[in-house]
């Protein structure tokens, strides 16, 4: 796969409205961009589920080996490949999509029992949950109740936090920004008719972080490890960002959107706020490139030639999409608007796969773990995940 550090670099140097030029996505309007997407991704997906082995879940292409890249269940990734197929479903009623949805989630059913990590939220509600909204299935929403007691096992009232994971010679008791992600089942099932224990746990969980992991300037730090006999912080640090006072740029992405989703749940404006200064730092740091997909953390090194990462800029769209529907006049349009230059330019050639190729996968050029030498400019299931969400979201917000 050509790597995009020199692309990055050019991206870096020229405006917006150039880019736009060049790739003549500017031209095109957002209803067109948005049905050519879920009708391409309908056909790319076609191509990956055929690709999947028994029992496992996409999770990306080594394009040297030409070689789909799958893990078992319990990989905290499980649940995109079943949400991205009923974001399609959602968009082209195509009966084969559904079918391999349907035929997704029961690969993964078991994890509603699964109390291993902190990533249940993703794994199944993702998943589960995009299929109950779709079809109302009440066996769906047994799955999801399921899950939310698995996930609550997890809470840890010394520190009022979900223990992301278990302890290790890294750590004691890590929690990291990404755990945001997960409260959104929590509160789900609590609103649903569930135990309102889930949704305290949420907003206990929402709290902390909101009191421990983030810098004056609204960035975030990636982990943030406590001392369960003190209850007190032991260390604040990272493990997929460039260094421990870096802003990990997929780590940004998950504290807006969770802090977003956050205040959707609860109207505590203190949660909005949170979600607005991290939309700033993010639109106005120094080091977002021109087309608005972010290096793979804003501090890395060798900016303007450091490998991007679209599955950030994914999360980010469709954050600020939602965050826009909580903000009004210029603050609303800047969101909107700078979503849109994201998604617009996911869809280009850049970013975006040609048909048949990629293994199946939608974007191109994102980064999982660039410190740990995984994952690095390829494509990622909740890339493509991310990516459908924001453009369902436009199409069912701003069109």
């Amino acid at each position: 796969m050509k790597r995009i550090n020199l692309i990055a670099g050019l991206l870096l140097l020229t405006g917006s409205a150039s880019f736009a030029q060049k790739t003549g996505t500017q031209q095109q309007s957002m209803g067109q961009l948005i049905d050519e997407q879920f009708n391409f991704a309908a056909k790319q997906y076609k191509v990956l589920d055929k690709n999947i082995p028994a029992g496992l879940t996409p999770q990306s292409y080594d394009a040297k080996k030409n070689k789909l890249v799958a893990y078992d269940i319990k990989w905290w990734c499980s649940g995109f490949y079943s949400g991205s197929l009923w974001y399609i479903y959602e968009q082209t009623k195509e009966a084969e999509i559904k079918n391999a949805a349907e035929k997704a989630l029961k690969v993964i059913e078991s994890n509603q029992y699964f109390s291993g990590n902190h990533d249940l939220g993703f794994m199944m509600f993702c998943s589960f949950g995009n299929a109950y909204r779709l079809t109302a299935n009440p066996a769906y929403k047994s799955v999801i109740d399921n899950s939310a007691a698995s996930l609550a096992k997890r809470y840890r009232p010394e520190i009022e936090s979900i223990q992301s994971w278990d302890k290790s010679k890294y750590w004691k008791c890590p929690v990291i920004i990404d755990n945001m992600m997960n409260l959104e089942m929590l509160n789900w099932v609590s609103d649903k008719g569930g135990d309102a224990k889930y949704k305290e746990i949420a907003v206990k969980h929402s709290n902390t972080t909101l009191k421990n992991h983030f810098r004056p300037d609204f960035s975030s730090y990636h982990v943030v490890d406590y001392d369960l006999t003190t209850g007190k912080v032991f260390r604040k640090a990272t493990w997929q960002g460039a260094a421990s006072c870096s802003a990990w740029a997929r780590g940004q992405a998950w504290a807006l959107y969770g802090f977003t989703m956050m205040y959707r749940a609860t109207e505590d404006h203190k949660y909005l706020d949170q979600a607005k200064g991290i939309a700033h730092f993010i639109l106005n740091h120094p080091n977002l490139p021109a087309d608005k997909i972010p290096f793979w953390d804003f501090d890395a090194p060798k900016i303007p030639y450091a490998d991007r990462d679209a599955s950030a800029g994914a999360i980010t769209a469709s954050a600020l999409l939602e965050l826009a529907q909580y903000t009004t006049a210029t603050e609303k349009k800047e969101f909107i608007s700078s979503a849109e230059t994201m998604i617009r330019s996911l869809a280009t050639p850049v970013y975006r796969a040609k048909l048949g190729e990629n293994g199946g996968f939608l974007l191109l050029h994102s980064t999982g773990a660039l410190p740990l030498n995984s994952e690095i400019d390829v494509p990622l299931i909740y890339a493509d995940y991310y990516f459908l969400e924001a453009l369902g979201r436009y199409k069912k917000w701003y069109l």
